[in-house]
């Protein structure tokens, strides 16, 4: 009979095998521990803090030059406030609905957002105009102190109210040009049959001054005035209107633009989306709409003279500065037009009233102030 020989680490090994596994085991369950309550959370945040997809329709071009980039910087902001919570994809014009169907489009709830300008729906609000821009009205800054300061946002949501829509300022071009013109403008008898593209109440003075005054999307402008179906037109100021290459198919350039001192846009939320948000994204859409308000402005006030000066120099472009008896008359106009208006729609009224008494009161301070400083420098 023979004895096996067995080792003497034999036991040994064993026992740190039994050691490993239990150590291993340990582990696995501690991960477990660690990573479950993670998990758990993570799926709960996403239960608690959905994602939501928006869709913005403009007016604009895509990626126009400045007014175009507004709601692409919007988004992008809402974007990186939210952490990601609320994503905003933005179509420019055409892309879904045609520029001048934003507004409808918003109201149904087709889509949640738009960004245009309010003085285009003055068909169904004979007041919107004056959440834009006016003829002689307020400039930029006096605009949003208004807007933010003096009741004049309550005003504007008043009246989009019946059409499920929430409004907010979205930027500002500051005082635009006076337009493009094909011949010179050196009296009141030049006006009379102009063909011109002038929205807003700015349209509505040009008409009873003797010309036409007609509506037409950015994107149709040059073709327009190129192929005479306009004789004249306005868009903003410089900086758009040399990206738009209006000084290839006009020869004169006008100033001031006494049809749009301070032009804001609009930011348009359908209602009923808006009120689905938790609280602090409608917070997030707040702040950054007015980010944008003001960035827009910095913007133009920045390449406006740069663009001049390129149209000037290189374009040869003839600037020209309205009669004063062609300003005059403009001006007449426009104030003996807001008083009928007024006494026809009590709205419009309500609103007219509001503006006329904070410009009234704000244009006393800068008349020493603001417009003293202008001419002393």
């Amino acid at each position: 009979m023979t004895t096996q020989f067995k080792p003497w680490w034999m036991p040994l090994a064993i026992v740190a095998l039994l050691l490993t596994s239990v150590l291993l085991f340990a582990l696995l369950v501690l991960k477990s521990a660690i990573t479950q309550p993670t998990q758990t959370r993570e799926l709960q945040s996403q239960q608690n803090n959905p994602v939501y997809r928006w869709k913005m329709v403009t007016t604009w071009p895509k990626n126009f030059p400045g007014l175009g980039l507004a709601p692409e910087n919007f988004a992008k902001a809402v974007q990186k406030m939210s952490r990601g919570q609320l994503v905003i994809q933005v179509h420019g014009a055409n892309e879904i609905v045609p520029a001048m169907g934003v507004f409808d489009a918003v109201s149904s709830g087709s889509v949640q957002m738009g960004h245009g300008a309010a003085y285009y729906w003055k068909g169904k609000i004979p007041a919107a105009p004056f959440f834009t821009s006016v003829p002689f009205g307020m400039n930029a800054q006096e605009l949003n102190g208004w807007l933010h300061y003096g009741g004049g946002l309550a005003l504007w949501r008043e009246i989009y109210a019946p059409f499920n829509l929430l409004p907010f300022a979205a930027g500002n071009t500051g005082v635009q040009m006076g337009g493009w013109f094909n011949r010179e403008i050196n009296s009141m008898a030049d006006i009379q049959g102009l063909k011109m593209r002038i929205p807003g109440l700015g349209g509505e003075v040009f008409t009873r001054a003797g010309g036409e005054a007609i509506t037409i999307p950015g994107g149709e402008l040059f073709t327009s005035l190129q192929s005479g179906v306009i004789d004249a037109t306005e868009w903003v100021g410089p900086y758009n209107d040399l990206a738009f290459g209006f000084h290839q198919v006009a020869k004169y350039y006008y100033y001031p633009g006494w049809h749009e001192p301070g032009t804001t846009l609009e930011i348009i939320v359908n209602q009923e989306a808006y009120t689905a948000l938790p609280e602090h994204l409608q917070s997030v859409i707040s702040v950054a709409a007015r980010m944008v308000n003001q960035d827009m402005l910095d913007e133009y006030t920045s390449r406006n003279n740069r663009a001049l000066r390129e149209l000037i120099d290189q374009h040869g472009t003839e600037l020209r500065k309205f009669p004063d008896d062609v300003l005059a008359a403009f001006r007449r106009i426009s104030f003996d037009m807001y008083d009928e208006m007024a006494a026809e729609d009590e709205m419009f009224n309500k609103v007219y009233r509001s503006y006329k008494q904070y410009l009234d009161s704000v244009r006393s301070y800068h008349d020493i102030s603001e417009e003293t400083y202008y001419l002393s420098r």
